[in-house]
């Protein structure tokens, strides 16, 4: 295994690069042009929901180049696009994908993270095939191997980018320089070359709060970023121990080797009418709790809190919550305490919010009172996870949204594999 260099951190890290990030291209637009290859050379978006208001959440390349943005509205992306074909997002061909893309992976290392649906890492420290001086194969090769087998294992229509370097976050950046289809490599003999080509913003992690720290002190391009000392960063520009780990991460030291635990869980919903009754837009919040159950029950996690929120059409803003004296888990237990916080809701409501909070981990088993009717609930609340495991959400539901005729269908999560 290639060590680490024994350089300073305020030097760039000269070790091997071992680091693989694996970006697949427009993913969910090209799960589509994969699945139906009449749409393969078009312009194509997907949404979360079929609509005249729905908010473009992936754009094929082919939308990209005639104007088309992540975030725009239907009719908006239409006008700078008429032929752009609209498709409500199927999850299940995207987390085929994503299953696909971590077996793959999980063929070249130990250490392997997915960071979102789309994106993924390998860490070629923990690959057997690269503990000697001599590997047997380039990373640039096992690169081109990856993306051949994402053509024969999945579709000829998917591509990848991958970028390799020292640390994540060059990495990323790597696998962001040539899209579509490309491959970079960052070391310190090409670092600066690719920071001058770059804006700030294009530096992951620096959107316009960070932007706007560093341009307050004249930092306004990667180079003069990477250019200034940890002193500076740590003590003048983020006044925290964030601006020594930039040091660090600018000059490819790791930094961003960790996983957070779970603080919350929640699930929100844009009401596809302003015209529903009070009824309706209950029913709609227990689809939510019913989703943000499931998901705590998945990581085998409880909760204390559980927060509830409504933004109306005025662009006013409302919310509750409660914190329990004990831990809770169950869909029955968070829907009836965000019911009953939802009762002062205010009218014409465009969106609601169901969160849970105070995250921990199971306690122990301890006798009760009502140590029967616990365990009851238990046994049915499992029962009903494993049947709607095995047959597909909400094969078991609740009656309460029987009448609904409407299902609030779940979120493809771009940020977290979590609950894939």
């Amino acid at each position: 295994m290639s060590k680490p260099a024994k350089s300073s951190p305020g030097e760039f890290n000269a070790s091997t690069p071992l680091i693989m990030h694996i970006d697949l291209n427009s993913c969910f637009a090209t799960c589509e042009q994969q699945a139906r290859p009449m749409l393969r050379g078009r312009p194509v978006a997907i949404s979360n929901r079929a609509g005249k208001n729905s908010a473009i959440i992936t754009a094929s390349y082919e939308a990209k180049e005639r104007g088309v943005k992540v975030g725009m509205r239907r009719l908006e992306a239409l006008v700078v696009c008429p032929e752009l074909i609209f498709i409500e997002a199927e999850p299940s061909k995207y987390r085929y994908v994503y299953n696909k893309l971590l077996n793959i992976m999980n063929d070249y290392s130990a250490k392997v993270t997915m960071k979102s649906i789309d994106e993924g890492i390998i860490d070629f420290s923990h690959a057997p095939s690269f503990a000697g001086t001599v590997p047997a194969k380039s990373l640039r090769e096992v690169g081109h191997e990856i993306k051949r087998r994402l053509k024969d294992e999945i579709g000829c229509w998917m591509r990848c980018n991958v970028g390799i370097s020292t640390n994540r976050f060059l990495a990323k950046i790597a696998a962001g320089l040539h899209k579509p289809d490309g491959m970079d490599e960052i070391t310190p003999a090409n670092l600066r070359e690719v920071y001058a080509s770059l804006k700030l913003t294009d530096l992951t992690g620096i959107a316009a709060a960070n932007a706007a720290k560093l341009n307050a002190v004249g930092i306004f391009t990667p180079l003069q970023f990477l250019e200034a000392s940890e002193e500076a960063l740590r003590k003048v520009v983020f006044r925290s121990v964030c601006g020594t780990q930039w040091f660090k991460r600018l000059r490819g030291w790791e930094v961003d080797d960790y996983e957070s635990d779970i603080k919350s869980v929640g699930r929100q919903y844009v009401l596809e009418s302003r015209h529903l009754t009070y009824t309706q837009v209950l029913q709609r919040l227990l689809h939510l709790a019913e989703e943000v159950g499931t998901k705590l029950r998945l990581k085998n996690r409880q909760a204390r809190g559980v927060y509830v929120y409504a933004k109306t059409h005025c662009n006013g803003y409302w919310h509750r919550c409660h914190m329990a004296s004990l831990p809770f888990y169950t869909t029955q237990t968070i829907w009836h305490i965000a019911k009953q916080l939802f009762a002062n809701a205010p009218g014409d409501i465009r969106e609601i919010g169901v969160t849970c909070y105070g995250i921990c981990q199971p306690a122990d088993e301890q006798l009760s009172l009502f140590g029967d009717k616990l365990a009851r609930e238990q046994l049915v609340t499992s029962a009903v996870d494993d049947i709607n495991l095995r047959f597909g959400a909400r094969t078991i539901h609740s009656a309460e949204t029987l009448q609904t005729n409407v299902r609030v269908k779940a979120k493809i999560p771009f940020g977290s594999t979590r609950y894939l």
